[in-house]
């Protein structure tokens, strides 16, 4: 029952998800970087021991090859239900369901949580293109490799473009929607695409600097001290510390980024629209406007959350997927 969850400290992976082995024995994956070790929130900690990385063939432009790409396996696959697939923000990582992530699987649900080509902790040494084209064409072939059935896709604000981007293209691979404070109408990267590579670099630096993350995370989250905020900003910025991370960004920048607008009311599968209450980054006018225009949805609204709910208000976010997946909300 979602309502007996508990969120505790989680524990140490279970047995039948083989322990990897570290550089320095300390439970996390050796490609993470270092200063996973400053991080203190719990539920971060656990969840970055289980990050794995897996071969997605990927061919795009001029790049031909096998991308390792990050993402949090389920320990176990339930061939009787859809699989549930997490996406994250702009620019974030598999970290950013470090809260709702343990509760999904309390929930008896298979659940992936997947790193968008380009952001979280793949090895991208070798860079692939990082547009948008590219971050679909990715999550298909991961999804055709390893999920190989229709799936609830969930995603979050930029991670909803992604999502709303990839059923357009591969219907037959999703069965419902899940958009969570989506951000379905920006129009790209704007005139940021036209930017001098010197200047979209310096651009870059200042998005990765500690000062404009916390000032995101003031107004991304409801209510939090200033030492959680802190911590979750540090979360929220690991993974720029991956050395591929700013030539991801710039190619993405300068590719245009995304534009759905058009495609939203082609998408004719079931879909849960999440909104929150407090978001100050994404108005409820455009979930409203979402609803609208989508042919098959629902509205929800969570209380007491701002525009990352899956981290302030997790209980919340796992059961109206949940009842989403098992049909009892639609």
């Amino acid at each position: 029952m979602i309502g007996s969850l508990k969120m505790v400290a989680p524990p140490p992976p279970a047995t039948r998800f083989r322990q990897r082995v570290t550089a320095n024995g300390d439970g996390f994956p050796a490609f993470l970087p270092k200063e996973i070790q400053n991080i203190r929130d719990p539920f971060a900690r656990a969840l970055a021991q289980r990050i794995v990385r897996i071969p997605v063939p990927l061919q795009m432009g001029n790049f031909s090859g096998s991308v390792m790409s990050s993402c949090i396996k389920p320990l176990v696959q339930l061939h009787d239900k859809s699989p549930v697939v997490l996406l994250h923000c702009f620019d974030s990582s598999c970290l950013e369901w470090r809260r709702t992530y343990p509760l999904l699987e309390q929930a008896c649900l298979e659940t992936w949580a997947i790193d968008v080509l380009g952001w979280g902790f793949s090895d991208l040494e070798k860079l692939p293109p990082c547009d948008a084209a590219s971050k679909r064409h990715h999550l298909f072939e991961l999804w055709k490799t390893y999920i190989k059935r229709p799936m609830i896709l969930v995603g979050p604000s930029l991670g909803a473009t992604v999502a709303v981007d990839f059923t357009a293209t591969y219907p037959e691979a999703v069965d419902k929607l899940v958009l969570i404070n989506a951000n379905a109408y920006s129009e790209g990267t704007g005139r940021l695409k036209e930017l001098p590579k010197s200047v979209a670099y310096a651009g870059v630096k200042l998005l990765k600097s500690f000062p404009l993350r916390l000032l995101a995370n003031v107004l991304a989250f409801c209510s939090s001290p200033l030492s959680e905020n802190i911590d979750w900003t540090n979360i929220g910025r690991l993974h720029c510390q991956m050395p591929w991370w700013e030539d991801a960004m710039v190619d993405f920048m300068i590719s245009g980024g995304y534009n759905v607008a058009s495609h939203i009311k082609l998408i004719d599968h079931k879909t849960l629209v999440v909104c929150s209450e407090n978001d100050q980054i994404v108005s409820n006018q455009l979930s409203v406007k979402l609803l609208c225009e989508l042919a098959n949805a629902v509205l929800r609204e969570v209380p007491d959350s701002g525009h990352l709910p899956h981290v302030e208000n997790p209980k919340h976010i796992v059961k109206l997927i949940s009842d989403f997946a098992s049909g009892k909300l639609y």
